[in-house]
C-alpha cells in the first residue's frame, strides 16, 4: 500500500459523491481548500487566544499538521488538523495565564504539549501493533462523554470571571452570544456553519460603533494593524519541560484519542468505507503533528468536527482538498497584518464566544452519550458520569508532593478507574 494516493479526476456534478480517492478540477479543489480553512479558522484561532499563544503560528502549524497527517496516513482519511480546545484547562492551570495577551510561561506549556504528542503517538503505535478493541474498552461511551463534557465545563470560569472586567464588557459578553445564536438559528448554508466566525465579526463592529463610535468602552486599537507588515514570520518558540507541567498536559492524549476516534467512525459512516485499519495511523498523525507543533511553539492539534460538517454538507470527501487547504494556511502563517488584526479582536468578544464554545464542548459531550444510548438507569454508567462531572465541574485536585493533578486530570482518569472499578459481581 503506498503512502501517498492517485486520485482519480471526476467531473463537477451536482449532488455526485466525491471519494477520498477523488478529485474534483484542481481550481475547484482549492475552492473547496479555501472552504476547509474557513470552517476551521474560528477555533484554530480562538484556541491559541484563550491560551496566549501566537494565533499565526497555530494558523501555520494547522497547515503543517495536516500535511503530516496526510502523509502518515498515506491519504485516505480525509481530515484537518487545527488548535485542540483540549489543552486550554490544562495549559492555563500549569502556566497561570490571564486570559490576555502573550503567554509568558509559554515555554512551560510547549514541554507539556511536547509531552502530550509522545504519548499520543506511543498510543498510535500501540493500536497499529494490537488493534482498536483495547481502546474501546477502557474508554466505552460514557466514559469518553463525560470526559469530553467535562472540558467545558472545566473552563466555564474563564470568561465569565476573567475576560469582563466591566459592566460595559459583560454586557457586550450577552450581545456576542446572542450575536453567535442568532446565526446558528436564522441562518442557512455555510454562513449557519461559520457561526462562530461569523458571530465574532459581527460583535466586533458591534463593539466599534459602541465604543470607538459613542465611547461608551475601551476603543478598539487598529494602529498595530497599519503598522504589521504584510509578511513575515511568526513568533517561534521552544519548549520547557517542566516535570508537573507535562504530568498535568500528558493526559490530555486521553481527550485526542476519544476525539480522532469518533471523527474517523463519523467519517467512515459518511463515506461507506472502513476505515478501522487508519486508525492506529491516525492516531500516530496526530501525535506527531503535536510534537512538532509544540517544539515550534504552537498549540496541541486534533482532528475537527468543524471540517466533517463541511464534509457532510457538500457530500466531497477528497483528501486532495485538505492538501489544498493545508497549503492555504500555511501561507496565511507568515503575515504579521493577518495576525495583528487577530489581536483586535476585543477581551469581551473573545469572551462571549468562549461561553459559545465551551458549551458546545460540553454539549458535544452529552451528544456522545446520546448517540451511543448509554443507558442511565445502570447504576454503573449513572456514577461514572455524575461523579466525572462534578470532579471537573468543581475542579477537583490531588495533590503527590510538588505536583497537582488538576480537574480535567483527575475527571479523565477518574472515568477511568470508576468505570473498571465499578464493574457488576459476576453471577
Amino acid at each position: 500500500m503506498s503512502w501517498i494516493p492517485s486520485w482519480r479526476a471526476v467531473p463537477v456534478a451536482p449532488g455526485s459523491v466525491v471519494a477520498p480517492d477523488e478529485r474534483l478540477p484542481w481550481p475547484h479543489t482549492l475552492a473547496m481548500g479555501v472552504q476547509h480553512v474557513i470552517a476551521m479558522f474560528g477555533a484554530t484561532v480562538l484556541a491559541p487566544l484563550l491560551m496566549g499563544f501566537d494565533p499565526n503560528l497555530a494558523i501555520l502549524m494547522s497547515g503543517i499538521g495536516t500535511l503530516i497527517f496526510f502523509a502518515v496516513v498515506g491519504g485516505r482519511v480525509p481530515s484537518y488538523l487545527g488548535s485542540s480546545f483540549a489543552f486550554i484547562g490544562v495549559v492555563i492551570a500549569a502556566t497561570g495565564y490571564a486570559g490576555s495577551g502573550p503567554n509568558a510561561n509559554l515555554g512551560v506549556a510547549l514541554g507539556g504539549i511536547v509531552a502530550c504528542g509522545i504519548v499520543y503517538t506511543l498510543i498510535g503505535l500501540a493500536v497499529m501493533a494490537t488493534g482498536t478493541r483495547w481502546i474501546e474498552a477502557l474508554m466505552p461511551p460514557v466514559v469518553t462523554g463525560a470526559v469530553v463534557a467535562v472540558i467545558g465545563l472545566n473552563l466555564a470560569g474563564i470568561p465569565i470571571k476573567n475576560m469582563a472586567p466591566t459592566s460595559f464588557d459583560a454586557w457586550m459578553q450577552g450581545l456576542t452570544f446572542l450575536a453567535v445564536g442568532l446565526v446558528a438559528v436564522r441562518t442557512r448554508g455555510m454562513v449557519q456553519r461559520l457561526l462562530i466566525l461569523v458571530g465574532l465579526i459581527v460583535a466586533s463592529v458591534l463593539y466599534a460603533v459602541l465604543t470607538n463610535g459613542l465611547g461608551l468602552g475601551k476603543p478598539i486599537d487598529f494602529s498595530g494593524v497599519l503598522a504589521a507588515p504584510w509578511f513575515g514570520a511568526p513568533r517561534f518558540a521552544a519548549p520547557v519541560f517542566d516535570p508537573a507541567a507535562m504530568l498535568l498536559i500528558a493526559p490530555v492524549a486521553i481527550v485526542l484519542v476519544a476525539e480522532n476516534l469518533g471523527h474517523i467512525k463519523a467519517v467512515a459512516a459518511m463515506t461507506g468505507r472502513n476505515l478501522d485499519p487508519f486508525i492506529g495511523r491516525a492516531f500516530v498523525g496526530d501525535g506527531i503533528a503535536t510534537v512538532v507543533s509544540g517544539s515550534a511553539g504552537g498549540t496541541g492539534v486534533t482532528t475537527y468536527a468543524e471540517n466533517i460538517g463541511v464534509m457532510a454538507a457538500t457530500r466531497i470527501y477528497s483528501t486532495a482538498m485538505f492538501v489544498a487547504a493545508a497549503l492555504i494556511a500555511f501561507v496565511l502563517g507568515f503575515s504579521p497584518k493577518f495576525g495583528a488584526l487577530i489581536q483586535t479582536i476585543p477581551l469581551a468578544v473573545m469572551g462571549g464566544v468562549s461561553i459559545v464554545v465551551f458549551g458546545l464542548i460540553a454539549i458535544a459531550g452529552a451528544k456522545i452519550w446520546v448517540d451511543n444510548r448509554v443507558d442511565f438507569s445502570d447504576a454503573r454508567n449513572l456514577m461514572v458520569a455524575a461523579i466525572t462531572l462534578v470532579l471537573g465541574t468543581g475542579d477537583y485536585t490531588l495533590k503527590f508532593g510538588a505536583f497537582a493533578l488538576g480537574g480535567i486530570g483527575t475527571a479523565t482518569f477518574g472515568a477511568i478507574a470508576l468505570h473498571l472499578l465499578l464493574r457488576p459481581r459476576p453471577g
